[in-house]
């Protein structure tokens, strides 16, 4: 049995993870890298169906900050001074690099790329003022789903689009588990089944996806006598299940062959003044929430840079029900204004603005009256975010809201419109592309109602 070896935490049983990492154990009792992408995926088994469809030759991107908890819309790109104190808090708002267009004091980095940008203050469509990620990565309520669930946008990428390499998935989340599991969240694969979900390279396992004293060839041998074996079983297979492994089966001999993955998490390859751009953040979970690891910004980056279609990267914890302008100001809106920016700049410098779609936002906004606790309470019926790079009309805010920022008086936009908007610029025609569900039902990625949004194309 052929084993990567290496030192790493142990589990329960007192063997360490990365001794339990085994290619080809044949039931002999190991854990091979497919098993572990499957257990990984922790989704349904059964597998939907992609009406056929073009693969894109380009190599177009997207890059999703999430930022857990709903950040608060007021507070960042929508600011109202000339409301009462009780409305307006304790920021400024400052100008920036597109005459017109102010933002948040706290937000200067991105205030001086504002050309580069796209705020967005009227973003609608949150069905509720629960905390799920899940409005962010389909453009669609929980409720109501079909067969399966709806598979979020870099589930569908991966369908329709799949690897432009392969040894790098298409479909990256960088999210480590946390303790509200939306927050952890990479985007589901829904009714595409496991094999389409997000690849997610936490912490210590990134050193598992490279092979360590392991010829390619005696790898290749043992591929080969597995195929063997799975299509005995798969001629005894009824359910059509096995043909499912293959994309498991196939990722991970892609991954373990080739060091394209490994490098691209390797960010002690960057040099120091582009790692000092970014900064490093806290890698450690913000309470229940996701870390402000502003590595994970420039692993993005990398990312699509060696072959991934989707990026998801979870922010923080921004649910400030008491001392949200303590919160901001001194943990969360400098950070992710240092690494965002970053990350916009470090596009463009490379050449990656047309290809590569930025988009950062969370699941709703925040109250417009401050509460006793000095903080902002959930408020679904608008929220912010942001937009660049993917050869956006950038350097224009889009939509406006009321004296107070509770409502939209000028262009909301619903999530689902940006998500339809990201798939054209990715190649793909939202609106007449479909994916079968459990059912064999074709499923549109985004409903006639949610257009591509003109300004931005």
């Amino acid at each position: 049995m052929l084993s990567i070896m290496g030192r790493g935490t142990r589990l329960c049983s007192g063997v360490t993870r990365r001794e339990m990492l085994t290619i080809g154990a044949l039931g002999m009792g190991g854990l091979a890298l497919p098993d572990l992408l499957r257990a990984e995926a922790q989704a349904d088994e059964t597998q939907g169906n992609v009406h056929p469809g073009t693969r894109g030759k380009s190599h177009k991107a997207i890059i999703m900050i999430y930022m857990c908890g709903a950040p608060p819309h007021q507070d960042m790109y929508d600011l109202k001074p000339d409301a009462p104190a009780e409305i307006r808090g304790e920021f400024r708002p400052i100008n920036t690099a597109v005459p017109g267009i102010q933002i948040c004091e706290h937000l200067p980095r991105l205030a001086a790329i504002m050309d580069k940008c796209v705020p967005l203050r009227t973003v609608v469509g949150s069905p509720n003022g629960n905390h799920d990620s899940f409005i962010c990565y389909t453009g669609r309520p929980v409720p109501n789903q079909p067969p399966g669930g709806w598979p979020s946008v870099g589930s569908t990428l991966s369908k329709l689009q799949g690897a432009t390499r392969s040894g790098v998935p298409p479909f990256v989340g960088l999210s480590p588990r946390a303790g509200h599991p939306p927050y952890g969240s990479p985007g589901h694969p829904g009714f595409l089944g496991a094999a389409h979900s997000a690849f997610r390279p936490n912490g210590e396992g990134q050193s598992d996806l490279v092979l360590n004293g392991i010829d390619a060839t005696r790898l290749e041998d043992r591929r080969s006598l597995l195929s063997a074996l799975d299509r005995i079983r798969r001629d005894v297979d009824a359910s059509g299940r096995m043909d499912g492994l293959d994309a498991f089966e196939q990722q991970a001999l892609g991954i373990l062959t080739s060091s394209q993955l490994a490098e691209a998490l390797d960010v002690s390859q960057e040099p120091e003044s582009v790692r000092e751009r970014y900064g490093k953040g806290d890698p450690r979970n913000y309470g229940d929430g996701a870390p402000r690891n502003l590595e994970h910004f420039l692993l993005a980056r990398r990312l699509v840079e060696a072959g991934a279609r989707c990026v998801t990267l979870n922010f923080g914890r921004w649910d400030f029900h008491s001392n949200n302008f303590s919160e901001f100001k001194n943990t969360h809106g400098p950070q992710f204004d240092q690494g965002l920016s970053a990350l916009i700049e470090d596009l463009h410098e490379r050449g990656l603005s047309d290809d590569v779609s930025v988009v950062a936002w969370g699941e709703f906004g925040r109250t417009p009256v401050i509460n006793k606790d000095a903080g902002r309470d959930h408020w679904p019926q608008v929220g912010g975010g942001l937009l660049a790079g993917g050869g956006l009309k950038t350097g224009q805010v889009i939509g406006a809201t009321d004296r107070t920022g509770g409502s939209p008086i000028d262009r909301p936009v619903h999530f689902a419109e940006v998500l339809a908007t990201l798939y054209h610029k990715m190649g793909i025609d939202p609106h007449r592309t479909t994916v079968q569900d459990f059912t064999g039902r074709p499923r549109y990625l985004v409903d006639d109602q949610y257009p591509i949004m003109p300004e931005l194309v």
